[in-house]
Parts: structure tokens; sequence; C-alpha cells
């Protein structure tokens, strides 16, 4: 079953963004990490939530890579004094304890790396929800 948010193809089809295979890419693996993740378009690109709170946004501008956003939402909390999950697979740049980014500049990067980003997700979603 294809969970895609009309919405966002939309919107995206309207983008006519470089990238749009590697949006796609990310798109199906995002949503088929975690069931209870819903789509919609926040912060000018794909945004993903659980239980109504934010927690991975895809920024797509300037459309020269792409980048995944893992976060808590917009309010800032208390940091956390470790960061949140591990990252075993080295593709995550932190921000803050709560803050990763993983960028990938080409559908191969993110072929090569859907296994340990289908973990990374699920672990983001486990802690933060």
């Amino acid at each position: 079953m294809d969970r895609r948010n009309t919405d966002v193809t939309k919107f995206l089809d309207e983008l006519n963004h470089p990238f749009r295979n590697e949006i796609e890419q990310l798109r199906l693996i995002i949503l088929g990490a975690n069931q209870h993740l819903t789509e919609n378009i926040k912060w000018n690109g794909p945004n993903y939530s659980i239980h109504s709170g934010d927690r991975i946004t895809m920024r797509i501008q300037p459309p020269k890579q792409i980048q995944l956003i893992f976060h808590r939402g917009v309010k800032v909390k208390e940091q956390p004094k470790d960061r949140l999950i591990t990252d075993d697979f080295g593709i995550l740049t932190w921000k803050e304890n709560d803050r990763a980014i993983a960028t990938f500049k080409n559908g191969q990067e993110i072929e090569n790396n859907q296994s340990a980003l289908t973990s990374i997700i699920t672990a983001w979603i486990n802690v933060t929800k």
C-alpha cells in the first residue's frame, strides 16, 4: 500500500526538483520504516510526524543535495545528556544531542545506505515518540 500523501506528491510535481527520484526513494524508505509516520509539507519540504509530533523533515532547498533533519519538533526542549541514538553507520552529523542531519548527494548514496537509514529512522522514532 502506498502511504505517500497526495498533497506532498502534488507539491513535488509542481516543484520540478532535479532530485525528484531521490526524494521519492527517501519518501518510501521513511514511510516504510514505521507504519505510524504520516507525511505532510512543512518548511517547504516533506515532513514526517508521529502522533502529531514532527520528527523528520526533508530539506530539499537549495537543490544541490537532500538532507534529512532528525529532530523532536519545533519547540526547544531540554537537551538530553547524550545523543538520543547511536549512529553505528556514520551517516549522521549531530547539531545537538537531539538533532542530527543525514545528507545525500545522489540516488546511489541513498540506495547504499537504505538499510542503515531504516535502522536510524526506527531508532529515532522509538526514542522520540
